[in-house]
């Protein structure tokens, strides 16, 4: 399997990589997608073509895509009730009412200084010849983890504030040549962990500010609840995709490992990064993923992707997915710091226990529970005991970059900028390469736990395993967040989105309803590699079947949107 390669770095030392009839502006409800079919609309890679019959993508979800209008682009740019300038100066109104003022949820590092001018280009473009590209005049909110020529790439730390590569990563320049306008950076839990930075302080929950959005895609999960944009990419080590769509009521996919490229990515940890999409909708998702997924030459572990990739994702979009598909419901909490005597833990629960009722009543057949042995300790081994990776694949990754204001991760730590709960957990990782023998323990422990999961999935005949992606709703942020070293008292309790990076499959959760206080709960679904198109299926069906998602109160609809 892919979790034998070994890639060699450009310092030349080998590391494992693990692995539109026209329409007026129309109500809507909760969960629409970006893109609504009509036979005889879809090209043959089922995206849609602009003409007079066709309905294009709706680009505009106030208030997140619930119970309020919106405008389709085609008809609305065919009928010039709207330009593309317009429609990203929309989105930049509400990231200036709301990022820095009124919530002040802090989602934003960088607005692309650019972006009204990359709007105005497309409007010329569409004037002559049409749509650029699938994902036309959509604005997208990219992690700062994702290097920009045309902006700063910080990873979410004031040492890197200034500093802009000189290259654009594989993803980026994909969304651009489809017509996507990058709206702006997103902060992120400094070099990949948690929601903190030295180079913003603290990103914060629109559901409730005062409470954790998740890590470390805290800003793209945030914004894209926020509305601040279409949809966003965030990237995935141990649940950095996944965690911030729980919280903020989106849906988030954590690709199978080597489906997405990562080339202009800082790596956290290389055998279980992933880039993957953040949307308001699975069907947002789906599209996102056509554009991003697919063999790059710059990541050679996409190599193994090269004959995965179906023509279009929305394909396996289908209502009724639910019907006779098999799934297996992991009760265990995997985190040991989940507390199932506590009210936050029933919470979930009974929210969980709703939707596993709802996917039988959606015609799922459940198997409930399944167990896997020593759940906890397996994903202690494969996930928590993984030191080596990290130390090495960042300095390889700033070896690339002539200017780039330090060059090791050591030089990071000693310039004593970086927060301290992530400065003290880097720490561990100094010092340690994939050459110590620690490294085959934790390479054993996946395997042994890959085989175990995969035979228990073949003996239910399972398509899909389910758990809360936390146990436990977003927790509130202490008020020593910034200066407390520890980055345990700092974690959201309940984490239960670790299995899958140990074993490089992909996982999607989706929005599984909120609690009596009015906090967002996930419902994941893990498969087997590359079954992508298996859990869009799921996920798109349990969707559309609760519609659960409603948008943050704290965020309302502007005056004078349409």
């Amino acid at each position: 399997m892919y979790g034998a390669l070994l890639e060699q770095s450009n310092a030349g030392r080998p590391r494992t990589i693990d692995l539109l009839q026209r329409s007026s502006t129309l109500k809507i409800e909760a969960n629409q997608p970006i893109e609504k079919e009509k036979k005889g609309c879809i090209d043959s890679n089922a995206r849609l073509n602009i003409d007079s019959n066709c309905r294009s993508s709706a680009l505009w979800h106030p208030r997140g895509g619930s119970g309020a209008t919106r405008v389709r682009d085609g008809a609305a740019f065919q009928s010039k009730r709207i330009t593309c300038r317009e429609l990203v100066n929309l989105y930049i109104k509400r990231i200036e009412a709301y990022d820095k003022e009124g919530p002040r949820l802090n989602a934003v590092q960088t607005l692309n200084p650019r972006a009204i001018q990359e709007a105005e280009r497309l409007d010329a473009a569409y004037a002559s010849s049409g749509r650029v590209g699938s994902l036309h005049c959509i604005p997208v909110l990219l992690k700062d983890q994702v290097e920009t020529s045309d902006m700063p790439t910080t990873y979410g730390s004031v040492i890197f504030k200034d500093f802009v590569p000189r290259r654009n990563a594989t993803i980026a320049t994909k969304m651009k040549n489809a017509g996507a306008i990058i709206i702006g950076k997103t902060t992120m839990g400094e070099f990949a962990a948690g929601y903190l930075g030295s180079a913003f302080g603290i990103a914060r929950n629109p559901y409730d500010p005062g409470r954790s959005p998740s890590g470390s895609s805290s800003g793209t999960g945030a914004g894209v609840a926020a509305n601040f944009a279409t949809v966003g990419i965030g990237e995935d080590t141990g649940g950095s995709v996944r965690g911030p769509a729980a919280f903020n009521s989106l849906v988030g996919l954590r690709p199978t490992v080597p489906l997405v490229s990562r080339s202009g990515m800082m790596p956290a940890t290389p055998s279980q990064d992933t880039l993957g999409p953040i949307a308001r909708t699975v069907k947002d998702a789906a599209l996102l993923l056509d554009v991003i997924a697919g063999y790059d030459p710059n990541d050679p572990v996409t190599a193994y992707a090269a004959t995965q990739v179906p023509p279009t994702y929305t394909a396996f979009l289908n209502k009724d997915g639910l019907r006779r598909a098999r799934l297996g419901v992991i009760r265990e909490p995997i985190d040991p710091k989940a507390d199932t005597n506590s009210d936050d833990y029933k919470k979930v629960k009974a929210i969980m226990d709703k939707a596993i009722a709802d996917l039988k009543r959606l015609g799922a057949e459940v198997v409930d529970p399944v167990t896997i042995p020593d759940l906890k300790d397996r994903v202690k081994r494969g996930f928590d005991d993984n030191l080596y990776e990290t130390e090495p694949a960042i300095d390889a990754y700033l070896a690339k970059h002539p200017n780039a204001p330090v060059k090791t991760l050591r030089e990071i730590l000693v310039t004593g900028k970086v927060v301290p709960s992530r400065s003290s957990r880097l720490m561990t990782n100094v010092g340690r390469t994939t050459e110590d023998p620690g490294y085959l323990k934790v390479l054993l422990v996946r395997e042994e736990t890959r085989q175990i999961v995969l035979q228990l999935m073949a003996d239910n005949r399972l398509d899909a395993l389910v758990y809360a992606t936390y146990d436990h709703p977003p927790a509130v942020i202490r008020a020593d967040a910034l200066t407390n070293p520890s980055f345990v008292d700092l974690a959201d309790p309940g984490n239960n989105r670790r299995l899958a990076p140990i074993l490089g499959f992909p996982a999607i959760s989706v929005p599984a309803g909120l609690t009596a206080d009015g906090l967002p709960v996930g419902i994941e679904f893990m498969g087997r590699a590359f079954s992508e198109p298996t859990l869009f299926k799921i996920g798109y069906a349990y969707e559309q079947g609760t519609a659960h998602r409603k948008p943050p109160a704290t965020t309302p609809a502007l005056r004078g949107e349409p």
